[in-house]
């Protein structure tokens, strides 16, 4: 995400989380009717497994959003549709800040100097002559050590890092203990390939799981109040119909036993307390 004034920062905030939210069709026509700067900014600050959500409805593929963005951004949101739904390659931002372990501090902030005005840069990742990640740079101490010195010096060798293919719950039990507000992805040759932001992997497992109690009574993932009652009812009546199917069939069972229930009637009692622990012990069972 650029660097931005408070108040745009706040507003623009605001549009990531409201079109993240919309319908996609509805998003990516707002996306359209915004000038051409601001649609740029907000599809730089969204995830991208959303952004690839909007251009997949958009009109001409989304081609009009894509030639918003540098080129090398819209190669990564390429790239990341190589790798499947519900991993860590769908989140990958354009690897950004990545310099040569032959530089030295003075030509490592010059060479970052230049990114930083386009690029929010964290740290710097340093690739040896293969281009494999061996260290990750501090911004504190680049600022603090002398021009003169090789960044091999004050890199942090061995960083840890994630793998594309790695699924979000398994990157999340990885990355809990490390707490770093990005982390690099390499291949299997330790390339680096993307970066993908902390909050983005929480994030997204975040809404998967908020999504699942939804899902299991008709609830589509992204519907929410400002959802068309037209859609709202294709998408909910189906499972409506089905759950009053499923409930008739219960309530025949029970006219199975209508003689026994009118000779002892302190058993009608206990149909709603059967019902109800059959549905918790099916809710226990769910995780």
């Amino acid at each position: 995400m650029n660097s931005l004034a408070p108040t745009k920062q706040s507003t623009l905030l605001t549009l990531v989380h409201d079109l993240s939210a919309a319908d996609a069709s509805e998003a990516a026509a707002r996306l359209a009717a915004m000038s051409a700067e601001t649609a740029a900014q907000v599809l730089r600050a969204m995830s991208p497994v959303t952004v690839d959500r909007l251009l997949a409805v958009a009109p001409d593929g989304g081609a009009a959003l894509t030639a918003l963005v540098p080129p090398h951004v819209t190669a990564q949101w390429a790239r990341n549709r190589t790798f499947h739904p519900g991993t860590v390659g769908r989140l990958m931002d354009p690897p950004v800040g990545v310099l040569s372990d032959r530089l030295t501090v003075a030509e490592a902030r010059d060479a970052l100097r230049s990114v930083v005005r386009t690029e929010f840069v964290t740290y710097g990742y340093v690739i040896d002559e293969w281009h494999r990640l061996s260290g990750v740079l501090v911004m504190r101490d680049l600022l603090f050590a002398d021009e003169k010195t090789p960044v091999v010096d004050i890199m942090v060798r061995s960083p840890f890092s994630l793998r594309p293919e790695l699924p979000l719950m398994e990157a999340m039990n990885e990355v809990v203990v490390y707490h770093f507000p990005v982390y690099p992805v390499c291949d299997a040759e330790q390339r680096v390939i993307g970066l993908v932001r902390g909050f983005r992997l929480f994030e997204s497992q975040a809404f998967e799981i908020t999504s699942q109690a939804a899902r299991m009574v008709g609830v589509a993932q992204h519907e929410e109040s400002t959802t068309p009652i037209w859609r709202s009812f294709k998408l909910r009546h189906p499972w409506l119909q089905f759950n009053l199917l499923t409930a008739l069939l219960a309530g025949s069972v029970v006219s199975f036993f209508r003689d026994a229930i009118d000779q002892i009637i302190v058993l009608a009692a206990f149909l709603p307390v059967l019902a109800g622990q059959a549905g918790n012990t099916g809710g226990q069972a769910l995780p």
